[in-house]
């Protein structure tokens, strides 16, 4: 069989099938069970690569497909994923033209952000072993917090939650790809976004259950 098929590469298949679970979820009219999908696809990707680098005797082709199944997870989940369920949302409040645009455009940009950081990513180990310690535009894997966290508010935004998602969703499209440089987290800072992530897992576990995210 082609492939890789060892420990390391758990956590992404996760975080893959998380995300098509989601986008099937959407695309069946159900997004807050999608945006449930979306976030532990974030979990899944937090830890992919911690995985990953305790496998000490990894080849060199194994850690180039580890980077490209990486890449192409991300493209799904934090890519494709909150796409669909922007579309959901928008199209329940005749909004669909809208929808199709943001979407396609949300897509886009999440494309043209991972290829770029997989080129410069490639060119800069070529030159230095040093590692990352700042991010061109916005990652996308930030999706995974950013949108799980706007439903949070769903019940208080109201009416409003399909302009608040259709603002979200731009907002985020143009950071992935504005220049703009951003610190690489650290572990204390890794520790807090777990803490929020299972926070805002907490009350949209809460949320689903009263019935308040449909």
């Amino acid at each position: 069989m082609l492939g890789f098929y060892n420990y390391t590469v758990i956590a992404t298949y996760c975080g893959l099938i998380s995300a098509v679970v989601g986008i099937i979820k959407a695309a069946n009219g159900r997004p807050d069970l999608a945006i449930i999908c979306l976030l532990l696809s974030g979990f899944f990707d937090m830890f992919d690569g911690t995985i990953a680098r305790t496998k000490k005797n990894r080849t060199d082709e194994e850690s180039r497909f580890g980077i490209q199944i990486d890449s192409l997870t991300d493209l799904v989940a934090f890519g494709v994923l909150p796409s669909i369920i922007c579309m959901r949302v928008l199209e329940t409040q005749q909004m669909r033209i809208s929808a199709v645009v943001v979407a396609s455009v949300y897509v886009l940009t999440a494309l043209i952000r991972l290829a770029y950081y997989n080129v410069t990513e490639e060119i800069r180990q070529d030159q230095t072993s040093e590692k990352r310690r700042f991010f061109m535009g916005l990652p996308v894997t930030s999706s995974a917090v950013i949108f799980p966290l706007l439903w949070c508010f769903k019940p208080i935004v109201g009416s409003y939650f399909a302009l608040a998602t259709l603002v979200s969703v731009v907002l985020t499209a143009a950071l992935f790809v504005l220049p703009i440089k951003i610190p690489k987290p650290g572990g204390r800072v890794m520790a807090a976004l777990c803490v929020i992530g299972a926070g805002i897992f907490a009350v949209l576990m809460d949320e689903f259950a009263r019935g308040r995210l449909l």
